[in-house]
């Protein structure tokens, strides 16, 4: 029976004298999650890296540097010898040891420390620069002696060059790579409009001795620079013992990635055919539009200018594939071509600025996939090849431009090198269709 003074419902389970089931509680409801964070741009994550923002100033002091150093030699040559094949030799010698001796320097670079390797380099490199400025103030320099200088200089770009490459990895790390190898690029573009602009100023006002003389300064602002990095708070890869077949493990590492062996040979391809603006410009400001020393400088900047959007909107992308590297190329190819065949000077502007873009989308996005392709304990060694046949190219490329120039005209042996390229680039995304997959680098 129930109980009258039970004040509960009947239910069954009164009924029948069961103990009644605990009522159900109602199950809370789930706390709003918190508000995401704001994403950080990876630009302003950079900018906050002591070590990175010292390696930026000392990329836009030394890119610029070397701009005023390099349009200064080759405009010094043309006025020597009027002859554009003179200066493709100059352009040659610059990259001839990139080509000989590079991957020896990412051995080099991949057994020392990085940091330490740069500041050795620039500070021979100053040394080179006032000695050359000494003797072109003193009205003694000869033809000559710019190609030793040049030579010089490259020899010391064969240490330089693997190893800055490399230890932008060990000052940002992998997470970050991309967006840093994006921003040094528009960084080097900034250099080269302030580089050829300050140049031209000297050489008309001064002369090129001076130029020379402020790229000296310019290399020694670098080493201060690297000396204030805080060596505890950076990534270091581990350094690799000496031993036999190092190089030999490097080309084996490429060999082995045909996607990366691909992207590595069309570096080599756009140098030679592609990247001969000393060449290409100084005829230009010379013998067709008569603009002179002013002029060349002013063709630099504005190649700079582009150069600046491509490197903006390579580090925009979402995803990064050969197709995209192959992409870049084909269109330099297209724009070198169409600014042979200018109308006008106006037209012709127009058309360095999309050159200038063009050539640094494709070299950004191409030294990002094979940094990003290459594990970091062979890194140094797969840049060595890398640098050297994109800047080995450039020499060959410097005699191929000046050839052409000297028997075709400068509108004939722009178009030509145009077409070499454009060739080449076919080629290159002929071999790589169809291959199926995805290799590390190719991120999204």
């Amino acid at each position: 029976m129930t109980d009258p003074l039970d004040p509960r419902p009947s239910t069954p389970e009164n009924l029948s004298g069961q103990a009644p089931a605990p009522a159900p509680q109602p199950v809370p409801a789930p706390a709003p999650a918190p508000a995401p964070a704001p994403a950080t741009k990876p630009t302003a994550s950079l900018l906050r890296n002591h070590n990175y923002r010292l390696f930026l100033v000392a990329q836009l002091s030394g890119g610029t540097g070397v701009w005023m150093l390099r349009l200064s030699q080759d405009w010094l040559v043309l006025q020597l010898t009027q002859s554009p094949a003179a200066v493709g030799i100059v352009v040659a010698l610059q990259f001839l040891p990139l080509l000989a001796f590079g991957p020896m320097g990412g051995v080099i670079a991949d057994r020392h420390d990085k940091r330490r390797l740069v500041m050795g380099a620039q500070g021979t490199a100053a040394v080179l620069a006032a000695v050359l400025a000494s003797l072109t103030i003193a009205g003694l320099v000869t033809v000559p002696l710019l190609y030793g200088f040049a030579f010089l200089l490259g020899c010391v770009a064969v240490i330089d060059q693997p190893a800055r490459q490399v230890l932008v990895n060990e000052l940002v790390g992998d997470s970050m790579l991309r967006s840093a190898i994006s921003t040094n690029n528009a960084l080097n573009q900034l250099s080269g409009m302030v580089g050829p602009a300050v140049a031209g100023v000297l050489i008309h006002q001064v002369g090129q001795g001076w130029a020379f003389a402020a790229n000296a300064v310019l290399c020694l602002v670098v080493v201060a620079l690297f000396a204030l990095m805080r060596t505890r708070e950076m990534m270091r890869v581990p350094v690799v013992a000496r031993a036999k077949g190092q190089l030999r493990e490097g080309a084996r590492y490429i060999l082995d990635r045909p996607r990366l062996l691909w992207v590595v040979l069309l570096a080599g391809l756009m140098g030679a055919f592609g990247m001969n603006g000393p060449v290409v410009l100084a005829a230009f400001a010379d013998f067709e539009w008569q603009t002179g020393s002013g002029g060349f400088g002013l063709y630099n900047s504005v190649s700079a200018v582009g150069g600046l959007v491509g490197a903006v909107a390579a580090a925009r992308l979402r995803a990064l594939r050969v197709r995209t590297v192959v992409l870049g190329a084909s269109i330099f190819a297209v724009a070198e071509g169409l600014g042979a065949l200018s109308p006008n000077h106006a037209a012709f502007l127009v058309m360095l600025a999309v050159i200038g873009a063009a050539t640094m989308f494709f070299l950004t996005s191409a030294a990002t996939y094979v940094q990003l392709s290459a594990a970091p304990k062979v890194r140094g060694r797969v840049m060595a090849f890398y640098m050297p046949l994109l800047l080995g190219g450039h020499a060959a490329g410097g005699l191929i431009q000046g050839a052409f120039t000297e028997h075709l005209g400068v509108r004939g042996g722009l178009v030509l090198t145009g077409v070499c390229a454009l060739v080449g680039t076919g080629v290159v995304a002929l071999a790589l269709r169809g291959r199926g997959g995805r290799d590390a680098a190719e991120l999204d």
